[in-house]
């Protein structure tokens, strides 16, 4: 039930993370604040489709 995502970066469109997330309790998109060691600081990474 659980699908794999990939998180991208919003500023360098980079993707860094892979993360897990149950689509039966989150139906909507993930954001997650999180370091981009491309931008060097702290973004919003948002889910794509891995």
């Amino acid at each position: 039930m659980r699908d794999i995502i990939l998180l991208e970066c919003t500023e360098c469109k980079r993707r860094n993370y892979s993360t897990t997330i149950n689509r039966k309790n989150n139906k909507d998109k993930l954001q997650i604040k999180k370091y981009c060691k491309f931008c060097k600081k702290h973004t919003v990474h948002k889910e794509v489709k891995a």
